[in-house]
């Protein structure tokens, strides 16, 4: 199965409703308001060549200044009038903006006569100083050649006033701001998705940008890591972290770490940031992210109100309850997920009744006096989920030549009636019943929790070894 991604490094290639939200290159903007401020005293035009390493953001930081300065107006000079077969002075927009910012990006590579340009160029720039336009107007040549930027800049030598600056090199976004750009731009042009779910993570997106030249490069450099041919799901297991919630603050603890609308699958970025640094430094986290998106690991909440309507008569844990309990149950988001049926246009998140709901009471009342038996809940839920058409089986272990897991409940999703008998992808589900007591289902301990299943599966894998 291929998966498409799209990792753009170029403006150009950007999605244009992305563009607006890159960040401001304030090295460049601080140039442009002091040119602006002697145009306001002296009048006329300036002009700036500014010198950049090519991927360093000199395109993006030139033709967005608009976004971050509002009286501004950015023109993009066509080639024609780079060249000089076309008049400057009438190619120039009429605007209502305080300014104009004309820009020449980085046409000199492939024009013929390069030589000629600078001179050609800065005589144009004089005839309209001299014509006074309405509206100040500086004009930035972008340039990734220290040379050619020294040429334009002398080639102002007998109308020294307009050159805003000869030197000026436009500073990149710290590096440590890389990472940051590098997953903002991901998730934007593939709706959403982190660049953990195609087995790329922080520590290697501080590497890269640790030893990339720039900040372009860097995202190239990301987008070495993706698989000619996309990812794809070798093992027919699924783990679904189950996580018995009582109120409001510890539903949204557990959500917290998930993406809720896309079947709560596991948010890796949010249990990396749980980490400590320690942990994000020592852990082998390829390894476990590797396992997650193996498992397609998934951590579901489920009322305690909702448990506790399968589970009230627990002397017998293998006998399920009565219909009209087990049709409740069949509602709850862990039986759509684990039956096949989740539908991400249909979610409706999760709702806590607090103290107008009597069920809940009870349910917060009742839960903490079984919390404690997990095995006997597991038999109960495997019980229901068998009775519902998913053979389950409690306390079954899967076992491959690295290691072994012990599942609270292993699911079987049979085979759809009226369809053939064809292998379907996830066919087994390992379910670990994550009962703990309200006051321990905290962000800290959740982290440790994933951590610890993880960590199973991946040695399952035989992505890290028993220790």
């Amino acid at each position: 199965m291929t998966t498409p991604v799209d990792l753009p490094s170029r403006y150009e290639d950007l999605r244009p409703e992305f563009r607006a939200q890159l960040r401001p290159n304030r090295s460049l903007i601080n140039e442009v308001k002091t040119a602006y401020q002697r145009m306001r005293v002296s009048g006329g035009v300036r002009f700036l060549p500014v010198f950049g390493l090519s991927g360093a953001g000199k395109t993006s930081a030139a033709r967005e200044l608009a976004t971050h300065l509002p009286d501004v107006e950015v023109h993009v000079l066509p080639r024609e009038v780079v060249e000089g077969s076309a008049p400057l002075e009438t190619s120039l927009p009429q605007t209502a903006a305080q300014l104009l910012i004309a820009v020449v990006d980085q046409f000199e590579e492939n024009v013929a006569r390069r030589e000629d340009i600078p001179t050609r160029f800065v005589e144009a720039l004089s005839r309209l100083d001299r014509s006074r336009p309405s509206t100040p107007v500086l004009f930035i040549w972008l340039t990734t050649s220290r040379e050619f930027q020294a040429e334009l800049a002398a080639a102002t030598s007998r109308n020294s006033r307009l050159l805003a600056r000869a030197d000026f090199e436009l500073e990149a976004l710290p590096r440590s701001d890389w990472p940051d750009v590098i997953e903002e731009t991901f998730e934007f042009h593939n709706e959403g998705s982190e660049l953990a779910d195609f087995e790329v993570l922080r520590p290697n997106l501080e590497d890269v940008a640790r030893k990339a030249p720039t900040l372009g490069t860097a995202i190239e450099e990301t987008g070495d890591h993706f698989s000619a041919d996309g990812l794809q799901d070798l093992s027919e297991y699924q783990v679904i972290m189950l996580w018995p919630v009582t109120d409001g603050q510890r539903l949204a603890n557990v959500r917290n770490f998930t993406n809720p609308r896309a079947g709560y699958r596991l948010d890796w970025n949010a249990f990396y940031r749980a980490l400590n640094v320690n942990d994000q430094q020592q852990l082998p986290l390829d390894a476990y992210n590797k396992a997650r998106l193996y498992f397609d690991v998934r951590l579901v909440p489920i009322q305690a109100a909702d448990l506790r309507s399968v589970c009230l008569d627990l002397t017998q844990p293998d006998n399920p309850p009565s219909k009209s309990y087990l049709d409740s149950f069949s509602r709850t988001h862990l039986f759509t997920l684990v039956n096949g049926t989740w539908d991400p246009d249909g979610y409706r998140p999760m709702k806590d009744h607090g103290e107008s709901s009597q069920r809940a009471k009870d349910a917060r009342a009742w839960y903490p006096t079984v919390n404690t038996k997990p095995t006997v809940l597991g038999h109960r839920l495997a019980a229901c989920l068998t009775a519902l058409d998913l053979p389950a089986r409690a306390e079954s272990e899967v076992k491959t030549p690295h290691s072994r897991v012990v599942a609270d409940v292993l699911v079987n999703r049979p085979t759809p009636q009226g369809l053939p008998a064809a292998p379907i992808d996830r066919r087994q589900v390992i379910l670990e019943l994550k009962a703990y007591a309200p006051d321990g289902t905290t962000p800290s301990v959740i982290a440790g929790q994933i951590r610890s299943t993880l960590k199973k599966h991946a040695q399952l894998a035989g992505y890290v070894q028993r220790s």
